[in-house]
Formats: C-alpha cells, sequence, structure tokens
C-alpha cells in the first residue's frame, strides 16, 4: 500500500507538470521553462523535507532500540546467560552488535541527487549576434553599391563627402526611388536593422525552444529521482515500523528474562549446580531448557543486521517474528 501511495504521489506531481506544459500558445517559451525549471526545484525540496522528517524520526527511534537493546542485556540477558553456564551449558559470546554497523538505514549509492540548473533566455547572445550580423550586412551592403557605382573604397582614407552622397543615393534608386541621399541612408538603415532583428529573434527562439527540451528533460530526471526517493521513504518506513516492533519485543524479553533468572537462582539454591540435567527435577528441567530457548530466540534476533542495501533485511523480519513466536510459545504455557 505505501508503494502505490508513492505512485500515487507521483503521479499527481506528473499530472501537475503535464498542465505545465500543455499551454504552448499562451506563454513563451523560455517562460514555460523558466516555470518547468522552478516546479522541479520545488518537488525535489519538498521531497528533501519529507525525506529529512523521516529520518529524523528513524533517527529517534534508533536511539530507543539501542536503549532497549542494551537494557535487556543488562537487565535479564547477560546474567541469565552466566546462570545458564552453571548448568553445563557453555557461556555465549554475546558481543554486542554496534549500532553503526547493524541499525542504520543508508539510501542506496545510485539514488544520487539531481542537479537543477537555470535557463538563459538567450537574449544577450542575441544581441551580440545580431550587432555582428548588422555590421556584416552594412559592409556587404557599401559594398554592392560601390560595386554597382564603379567606386573603389580606400580603407586607409576616410570617403569624402562626395563619395558618401553617391552610395546613399544609389539605395534609394535600387529601389525605384527618386535619387534621395536621406531615403538611401533611411533605407540602408531599415535593411541593417531589419538583419539585427531577424538574427536576434532567431536566437530567442532556438534558445527557448532548446531551454524547454532542457527543462522538460531535467523534469524527467527529476521524476524518476522522486521516485526513487519515495521508494526510498517506503523502506525507511518499513524499517521505523520494523524497530517500534522490536523495541516492545525486546522489553518483553527483558521483563521475562528477568523473572526466568529468579527461577534459574532458586533451582541453583535449593537444588545445587549439577552438569548432567538429568540431576535436577523435571519442573527444573523445564525452567532451564525454556530460558535456553527465549535466550536463542533474543540473541538471533539482535545479532541480525536490520537494514541489508537500503532495504528492510529478510533475515531481521523472520528473526523478529521468530523471537515473538518463541516468546508467546512460552507465554502460553503459563496460561
Amino acid at each position: 500500500m505505501e508503494e502505490e501511495k508513492a505512485s500515487h504521489d507521483v503521479s499527481e506531481e506528473t499530472v501537475e507538470v503535464k498542465a505545465l506544459t500543455s499551454q504552448p500558445h499562451k506563454t513563451k517559451k523560455h517562460t514555460e521553462a523558466k516555470a518547468l525549471v522552478e516546479e522541479a526545484k520545488n518537488i525535489i525540496a519538498a521531497s528533501e523535507s519529507e525525506m529529512e522528517n523521516c529520518q529524523l524520526i528513524l533517527d529517534e527511534n534508533l536511539h530507543d532500540y539501542a536503549t532497549a537493546k542494551n537494557n535487556l542485556h543488562h537487565e535479564g540477558l547477560d546474567e541469565a546467560n552466566s546462570l545458564l553456564s552453571e548448568f553445563g551449558y557453555p557461556k555465549e559470546d554475546l558481543e554486542e552488535t554496534s549500532l553503526e554497523n547493524q541499525a542504520i538505514f543508508e539510501t542506496k549509492e545510485e539514488d544520487k541527487p539531481v542537479v537543477l540548473k537555470n535557463v538563459h533566455s538567450g537574449r544577450f547572445t542575441g544581441f551580440i549576434l545580431s550587432l555582428l550580423a548588422g555590421l556584416a550586412t552594412f559592409i556587404s551592403l557599401i559594398y554592392v553599391a560601390t560595386e554597382e557605382l564603379g567606386l573603389t573604397l580606400n580603407l586607409d582614407t576616410k570617403p569624402s563627402n562626395e563619395t558618401i552622397n553617391s552610395i546613399l543615393t544609389w539605395f534609394s534608386t535600387a529601389v525605384g526611388l527618386q535619387p534621395n541621399m536621406y531615403v538611401g541612408a533611411t533605407i540602408l538603415g531599415f535593411a541593417i536593422f531589419l538583419v539585427m532583428w531577424i538574427v536576434y529573434a532567431i536566437r530567442v527562439a532556438l534558445k527557448g525552444s532548446s531551454n524547454l527540451q532542457f527543462a522538460n528533460k531535467q523534469m524527467k530526471e527529476t521524476q524518476k529521482y522522486i521516485v526513487q526517493k519515495n521508494n526510498c521513504k517506503v523502506e525507511m518506513d518499513r524499517i521505523d515500523m520494523h524497530i517500534k516492533d522490536a523495541i516492545n519485543t525486546l522489553q518483553d524479553y527483558a521483563v521475562i528474562l528477568t523473572e526466568q533468572n529468579g527461577k534459574l537462582k532458586r533451582v541453583i539454591y535449593f537444588e545445587g549446580p549439577h552438569t548432567n540435567l538429568s540431576d535436577y527435577h523435571n519442573t527444573s528441567m523445564q525452567i532451564i531448557k525454556e530460558t535456553k530457548n527465549l535466550i536463542g530466540y533474543i540473541q538471533t534476533f539482535i545479532t541480525t543486521p536490520i537494514s541489508k542495501e537500503g532495504k528492510l533485511s529478510e533475515e531481521s523480519t523472520h528473526a523478529l517474528n521468530h523471537a515473538k513466536e518463541g516468546l508467546q510459545k512460552f507465554l502460553n504455557t503459563l496460561a
């Protein structure tokens, strides 16, 4: 159910993205691309915040788990193990498994964060390109005019006013108008401006399309990342529930083993230590065997890693269930 919920959350986010990208005629492509990038940032920020909250809760439960585990050792398990050694059982080496190696949840290495990049309008580069295009247009048109007029410009000296007037006047006659220097200058300026505007518009349009493609690509990467994060959160929730269940079980075992230790002390006091179990009364033998079984159940669990490769360990789940079943079986004998 939790995985379905995670998928549902991602689906809702996808719907929002589709709604955002379904307005190509209402907004400019660059504006839409910027909105997509901002939306992706918000999605990742919300996901990261949720993951941090989950991690805080998990850390608190891990601390409680460590406390319950230590209490189990100090209040019942260590003493029970020591008492059983007096009945001929080898003393178990209940080495503490470090919390860092056993219970902390770690994300997989492939869950790398998505680094989102902003998009730029391309206006600055468009302006630079338009200036270059305008300069090239000016040079080309002047060259055409001089060729048509049979003039040769000396680049080392400034053209005379007469030459300039002739060139500008040619532009007015080239379009079928009366010879007029000012009209020709206007036509030349308009032609240059038109080329500059076309180059600028093409650059901005191409950049807008490129930005939109780039933003959509980033959004897809964001969606994949969110799916990974949601799957990770599902696993964290599973581990969190598992730890809470484990804490209750450890506390139950601490109480039961404390009671069993009292019974074992009574057996030793009244019947004395024997290496052969057959030397004890049947009731005493049952107490010894029950305590041994209880130690085996809980020791198997606390020495089994809780997480494995970022996921809840199936071995830990099985060991906890086995410990709970063993405890319930023991309690049923008391009813």
